[in-house]
């Protein structure tokens, strides 16, 4: 389908002027990103979505990622969004999920003399 037919137009038009509360993807963005780069990680921060994107501190990021799951950390290496180097990192998760990975990627930084 290349439209949407008019019926389903015309089925928005009530919800056309309702917002949206961001504001916890945000509290996550700065809470995940404030902590890493304090920690040492090069970050790039977002200006939407909600995936952090970390600087893989040795060249080979795969390597990077089996280590972070030894400390049950979940990224994705970057190379599968051709952005090898680069680790992503999701943040729509729960504020205690954020708080509580804070830990583990201070153990991460120090495997890899960041911290």
């Amino acid at each position: 389908y290349t439209c949407t037919d008019t019926l389903s137009l015309h089925d928005a038009l009530p919800i056309l002027d309702e917002k949206t509360d961001v504001s916890f993807y945000d509290e996550n963005r700065t809470m995940l990103y404030d902590g890493l780069t304090e920690l040492g990680f090069t970050c790039i921060k977002p200006e939407g979505a909600f995936y952090l994107w970390v600087k893989s501190p040795v060249d080979n990021e795969e390597e990077f990622v089996e280590e972070g799951k030894k400390l049950h950390l979940l990224m994705v290496k970057g190379s599968a969004f051709g952005c090898g180097g680069f680790v992503r990192l999701a943040y729509c998760v729960s504020h205690e999920t954020v708080k509580n990975s804070l830990p583990a990627f201070e153990k991460l930084a120090q495997v890899y003399g960041l911290k």
